[in-house]
């Protein structure tokens, strides 16, 4: 008895391969997402449970929270975890400020031990010092010597200018006397300007020549210091 063929329903037809491992990776995928925000969720909420944040006001009352309380601004703040110990301390604005000053308290320190050092390599004897100290100041003082003549050239300079403006209008009294030339005008202007700068310059190189002698004296006497010389 021949077999009769049989046809393939839609409901018997075979799911594609391609299509299951689809569906399989899509599954896979929303449940890897579920999982990592459960962890997140519970990580924080660890997080959270583990540290409780404590810290004193001035009066001496005691504030805490699961946050930085507000009332905890600019103070030091503990970070208590769950048996009571402190893992950690935030520090505030005056402990930052000590902080500070200590480090710039190290540093000073840190750099006055270096000078110390400095001061002994270089010099051998205070005469060393006094000789070097000296050529300094005699180089600063022959810049002023050289400054100074150049502002009494200037001021001599501006004195016979405005001798010669007088001849000019509106300087003189006489009703037709002609305009000042722009010449004049001009020469007036920069010597006024050269005598600032020049001044300044004098002004610059006294103040350098104090710092000099001010600087070496102090030298002098920190180098006697440490040498044991009275």
């Amino acid at each position: 008895m021949r077999a009769e063929p049989r046809l393939n329903t839609p409901s018997s037809a075979p799911v594609p391969g391609r299509l299951l491992r689809l569906g399989l990776l899509a599954g896979l995928l929303l449940l890897v997402c579920a999982l990592a925000a459960g962890v997140a969720d519970a990580a924080q909420q660890s997080l959270n449970d583990e540290y409780v944040y404590r810290c004193k006001s001035a009066s001496g009352h005691s504030f805490f929270g699961q946050n930085i309380p507000p009332e905890c601004m600019g103070a030091d703040v503990e970070v208590i975890d769950k048996t009571g110990r402190v893992v950690r301390l935030i520090p505030g604005a005056k402990s930052l400020e000590q902080i500070a000053a200590q480090k710039a308290a190290d540093e000073a320190k840190t750099a006055a031990a270096q000078r110390d050092r400095t001061l002994l390599a270089t010099y051998l004897t205070v005469a060393d010092i006094e000789r070097l100290r000296d050529q300094r100041i005699d180089l600063l003082e022959q810049q002023n010597v050289v400054t100074r003549q150049y502002i009494a050239n200037l001021r001599a300079r501006e004195a016979r200018l405005m001798e010669s403006v007088q001849r000019f209008h509106p300087y003189s009294d006489k009703p037709n006397a002609p305009a000042l030339p722009g010449q004049i005008a001009n020469d007036i202007v920069n010597t006024v300007k050269g005598l600032q700068v020049y001044e300044q310059e004098l002004v610059k190189n006294t103040t350098e020549r104090a710092r000099v002698a001010e600087e070496f004296g102090a030298d002098i006497s920190r180098f006697k210091e440490l040498k044991g010389i009275k």
